[in-house]
């Protein structure tokens, strides 16, 4: 099985709490499909530079308030 990456986040949070937003409607105003954004949600794909920004200007916060890094010993 592979590994996980290291990068944990708070999108299904934030899509929440920004009107139930859709996984559709954030892979449309990042411009990415949903499917991709399943998969960074579930922490099987993490986002490209560009996107990671992209997806934190959408909810109007830091980059760093969508996404963290999990050192393996914390795993």
């Amino acid at each position: 099985m592979p590994k996980r990456p290291p990068i944990t986040n708070r999108v299904r949070e934030l899509r929440e709490a920004h009107g139930h937003m859709s996984q559709a409607a954030l892979g449309e105003a990042i411009g990415v499909t949903r499917q991709t954004v399943i998969a960074i949600e579930q922490g099987k794909y993490s986002p490209s530079l560009e996107s990671a920004f992209r997806i934190s200007r959408v909810f109007g916060v830091g980059v760093e308030d969508v996404f963290g890094w999990q050192d393996e010993a914390e795993a």
